[in-house]
């Protein structure tokens, strides 16, 4: 356990920082999975309104760090595809 002032107010900071991350990656699952599942049902136009609110979330979430750009690029390209696919 941290001894120090400065170990005991960095554990703090990690705690508080690792729930915000936690949060915000369960939100951005759920907000794949609106789109996942639009796809799988055919609905092209809940798929394409899914798809426009879960692109700028990833792109937020990997400029904050909360996940990685190319991780963030790789599953904005891979849910477009699918929708685009569907027609």
């Amino acid at each position: 356990m941290a001894t120090h002032k400065s170990a005991e107010k960095r554990d703090r900071q990690n705690k508080r920082r690792r729930a915000r991350n936690i949060s915000a990656k369960s939100a951005l699952r759920t907000k794949v999975k609106a789109v996942d599942t639009a796809v799988e049902g055919k609905k092209k136009t809940e798929a394409v309104a899914a798809l426009k609110a879960t692109a700028p979330a990833l792109a937020k979430a990997a400029s904050k760090g909360v996940i990685h750009k190319k991780n963030a690029s790789r599953k904005i390209s891979r849910l477009t595809k699918k929708v685009n696919a569907l027609k």
